[in-house]
C-alpha cells in the first residue's frame, strides 16, 4: 500500500470481507512492522471502538452500527508496539453471550427473531457502547450517544460498568460519542460534550470536563467545569458539533422522526427517520460558558440544505463563525429490505466537504465547497481544534468523484486547495484517520497520520503510520486481528 493513483471501482467481495465476528481477545501482544519502522518519537495509545460482534446464532445484525462495541489498543512504547482487544461487557452483551442468541432489538433495524410481532411493544435499547472512545480522567470511556458511557482500564481494557461520571449523569442519560477536545483556549486543556433529549421540542445539555489535574485550583482530570442547558423547537438528530473558543456549534437537520414502525415492530428506530423536502435546517449556535459570552442565548440561523453527520473544524473570524462540514444531499439509510453489503453505492449521495460562514447579526450564511472527492472521517491537528487551519486529513473515495467505500486517506491544503493522497486501493479499505501531532512541533503539519485498514487481499487488518506533512509511508503493521470496519477512536499520549 503506497501512494498511488486512484483505481476506478472496488471489489466489493473484499470490502464486505470485513464484517465478521471478531473471534478472539488479546493481550498485549507484540508487533512487528512488515515496512518501514515506528517512529521512536510515538509514545502513547491509540483507542479504536467499532463493532465486533455482527452475528449471533447464525443471525447477523442488519446494519454494522447496531454490532456489540469492541476496544482495540494499540500502545507505542519507544520504537515497540503492542496490540490489545476487548469486547465492552455491556448488560446486554453479557446476557445475549449467555443465551447464545439475540435478545435485543438494534436501532438502525436489527430486529429479534420472529418478526414483527416478536418485537412490537418492546421498545428496550441495548447500550452497545459501539460508537466512540476517549479517557477522562483515569477512565477510559466507551461511548454510545443513546445512553450513558461504559467505563474501562486504560491499561487492561477491563470493562468497570455504566459511569454516570461522579454523578454527572443520570442513569440512562444520553451522552454524545463525538466529544471535543479544547486545546486550552481559555484557562486549561477541556473536553466539551453534550446530551441531547429529542422530541418535539429539543433539550440540549452542554458540559465541559477538565482533562489535565491542577492541585493548586483543587481540579482533577475528569471534573466537570461548567454546563448548560438550551431547548429548541423541533426534532434534534445530532451525532457531532463544533466547538470555537466561544461557540457550540450545531447543526439541526431536517428531519422528521416517525415512531410508528419502530413501536410497531417494523423498523428500528433509526430507519424511521426522513428528511422533511420542505424542512429548514438550522445552526444552534451555543455560548460556552467558558467563554466571552457566557450567560447569553444561543443564535439560531437558517442552514443551508442538505445532511450532516460530521464537522472538521469552526474557527471564529471578526465576528463571524466559520464551520466546515461534511455534507450529504439527503439522509443516507439502509431500509428494512436491504442487505448493507449490497447497497448499491452509486444511489447513496457522496459526503462533500464544505464551508459555511455565519455572519452572527444578519444571519446570512456563505458556502463554498472545499472540496469534490466524496469524504468522511475528517480531522485538524488536535492543538488547533477551534482555531483557522490550513490542513486537514481525511478518509475519501478512490475516485475523484462519485461514491464508493473510503479507501484513500487525503490531506486538503485549506487554502490553496492543493490536495495529497495516499491509496491502500485496489484491495484496502480505510477507516478514520487520527493526526497526532510531533512533541514541540512547530508547523502545523508536523506529525503522523495513524490509519487503521482492512487488507481485503489477506482479510485482516493493518495499522499504517503515515508522515502527516506529505502521506509519505512510514511503517505498516500486519495484525493478528482481523478487526472489523469500525467508527471512532482517539490518541492518548503517555504519561
Amino acid at each position: 500500500m503506497t501512494v498511488a493513483p486512484a483505481v476506478d471501482r472496488f471489489e466489493r467481495s473484499e470490502w464486505a470481507s470485513a464484517f465478521r465476528n471478531v473471534e478472539q481477545e488479546l493481550t498485549d501482544v507484540p508487533l512487528t512492522p512488515v515496512r518501514g519502522t515506528i517512529p521512536a518519537e510515538l509514545l502513547g495509545t491509540l483507542y479504536r471502538n467499532g463493532p465486533g460482534r455482527l452475528e449471533r446464532n447464525g443471525q447477523r445484525v442488519h446494519h454494522p452500527f447496531d454490532g456489540d462495541g469492541m476496544i482495540t489498543a494499540l500502545r507505542f512504547e519507544e520504537g515497540a508496539l503492542a496490540l490489545s482487544n476487548r469486547f465492552v461487557r455491556t448488560v446486554g452483551w453479557q446476557e445475549e453471550e449467555a443465551a447464545g442468541k439475540v435478545l435485543y432489538r438494534g436501532v438502525f433495524g436489527s430486529q429479534k427473531p420472529g418478526g414483527p410481532l416478536a418485537n412490537a411493544f418492546d421498545l428496550r435499547l441495548k447500550n452497545i457502547a459501539n460508537t466512540g472512545v476517549v479517557q477522562l480522567g483515569d477512565q477510559l470511556l466507551a461511548l454510545w450517544e443513546a445512553a450513558e458511557p461504559h467505563a474501562l482500564d486504560p491499561r487492561t481494557l477491563e470493562t468497570h460498568g455504566i459511569s454516570l461520571l461522579g454523578g454527572v449523569l443520570k442513569k440512562g442519560e444520553a451522552f454524545s460519542a463525538h466529544p471535543r477536545f479544547d486545546p486550552g483556549h481559555h484557562d486549561r486543556p477541556r473536553m466539551v460534550t453534550f446530551g441531547v433529549k429529542t422530541g418535539p421540542r429539543s433539550t440540549i445539555r452542554l458540559m465541559e470536563f477538565a482533562t489535565e489535574t491542577d492541585a493548586a485550583a483543587g481540579i482533577k482530570a475528569g471534573d466537570l467545569l461548567c454546563e448548560r442547558k438550551d431547548s429548541f423547537n423541533g426534532f434534534a438528530f445530532l451525532h457531532d458539533f463544533a466547538i470555537t473558543p466561544n461557540w457550540a456549534v450545531f447543526l439541526q437537520n431536517a428531519i422528521a422522526f416517525n415512531p410508528l414502525p419502530f413501536v410497531l415492530g417494523q423498523k428500528g428506530a433509526a430507519q424511521c427517520l426522513q428528511s422533511k423536502p420542505d424542512g429548514q435546517a438550522k445552526f444552534w449556535l451555543i455560548p460556552r460558558e467558558s467563554g466571552a459570552f457566557a450567560g447569553q442565548a444561543p443564535r439560531i440561523v437558517d442552514a443551508p440544505d442538505g445532511f450532516v453527520f460530521h464537522h472538521l473544524n469552526a474557527w471564529e473570524d471578526d465576528g463571524d463563525v466559520v464551520v466546515e462540514s461534511i455534507y450529504y444531499s439527503d439522509f443516507p439509510s439502509v431500509g428494512p429490505e436491504m442487505d448493507f453489503t449490497a447497497v448499491d453505492f452509486d444511489l447513496i449521495p457522496e459526503g462533500l466537504l464544505e464551508q459555511c460562514r455565519i455572519t452572527l447579526d444578519s444571519g446570512e450564511v456563505q458556502t463554498t465547497r472545499l472540496s469534490e472527492r466524496c469524504c468522511e472521517f475528517a480531522m485538524v491537528n488536535p492543538d488547533k481544534e477551534g482555531l483557522p487551519c490550513r490542513y486537514a486529513w481525511m478518509a475519501a473515495a478512490a475516485r475523484e468523484q462519485g461514491n464508493d467505500p473510503l479507501q484513500v486517506i487525503k490531506k486538503l491544503d485549506l487554502h490553496s486547495g492543493e490536495r495529497q493522497i495516499w491509496s491502500a486501493a485496489p484491495h484496502g479499505f480505510v477507516s478514520e484517520p487520527l493526526m497526532v501531532p510531533r512533541a514541540g512541533a512547530t508547523a502545523e503539519d508536523d506529525g503522523w497520520v495513524l490509519e487503521l485498514v482492512w487488507n481485503g487481499a489477506r482479510e485482516g487488518s493493518d495499522l499504517v503510520i503515515l508522515d502527516a506533512s506529505d502521506l509519505r509511508e512510514v511503517a505498516v503493521i500486519e495484525l493478528p486481528l482481523a478487526i472489523p470496519h469500525g467508527l471512532h477512536g482517539s490518541w492518548v499520549e503517555a504519561r
